[in-house]
């Protein structure tokens, strides 16, 4: 095993970063400062990038759960749990972003979501409200798990908006699957929140599904780019 500290000074995570910065290290080189040290067989750079291969991405891997990430060889509770809140903090990091993003076409509404639902285990169903101006003004979360009539009546999402005194709302939500493609289900509901939407008169902005892209196929469905709101 090459342990870090033989390695030449310039390929050293931490001295590379304190010279040329954070953007200068690849993913393994970044989650090795998380990692610490390596073990017998593995520096902290191989586990690094054998997390990235085990999982098949960053996006995979920052939705990891805490067992998931134990599983990894190398990977105690105290790096899980470290690595689990700096995949947190980029999160939060994200959806401050998201506070003064313009929600005004799938394509943003996608970029601003994707990276906290496109690698979930399970569906998150999550409500966007804007102002006048289609700027975000706050995120709910309606339900986590599959979805069904108990947490995704249209009541459950109207309500919460009503009570923000927003002018609309997105829905969102992600397919474990990666396919983004809509079930009966999801057409069902989309078609009766719209309706109650405009009982209320709120504008009912988009219903945006996540996926992952995957030989061509879209990373997310539009239900008012398809016509159906």
């Amino acid at each position: 095993m090459s342990r870090i500290q033989d390695l030449p000074d310039d390929d050293r995570p931490r001295e590379k970063l304190a010279r040329l910065g954070a953007a200068s290290l690849n993913n393994a080189e970044l989650l090795a400062l998380f990692i610490g040290s390596g073990n017998k067989n593995r520096n902290a750079i191989e586990i690094g990038n054998d997390m990235i291969r085990h999982f098949g991405s960053l996006n995979a891997l920052g939705g990891a759960g805490l067992d998931e990430l134990l599983s990894c060889p190398g990977i105690g509770p105290a790096r899980a749990s470290l690595l689990a809140a700096a995949f947190e903090l980029g999160a939060r990091v994200a959806r401050e972003h998201i506070s003064q993003t313009t929600l005004d076409s799938p394509e943003r509404i996608h970029e601003a979501f994707a990276p906290q639902l496109a690698w979930l285990g399970q569906e998150r169903l999550l409500i966007a409200t804007v102002d006048s101006r289609l700027r975000h003004t706050g995120t709910i979360e309606i339900s986590s798990g599959t979805l069904n009539e108990t947490s995704a009546h249209p009541r459950e999402v109207l309500r919460p908006v009503m009570l923000r005194n927003a002018y609309g709302f997105i829905l969102i939500h992600n397919h474990p699957s990666g396919d983004p493609g809509p079930s009966q289900a999801d057409r069902q509901f989309t078609k009766r929140l719209a309706e109650g939407a405009e009982l209320l008169q709120l504008r009912f902005v988009d219903h945006i599904i996540i996926g992952r892209p995957d030989h061509g196929r879209s990373p997310y469905y539009s239900f008012r780019e398809a016509g159906l709101l």
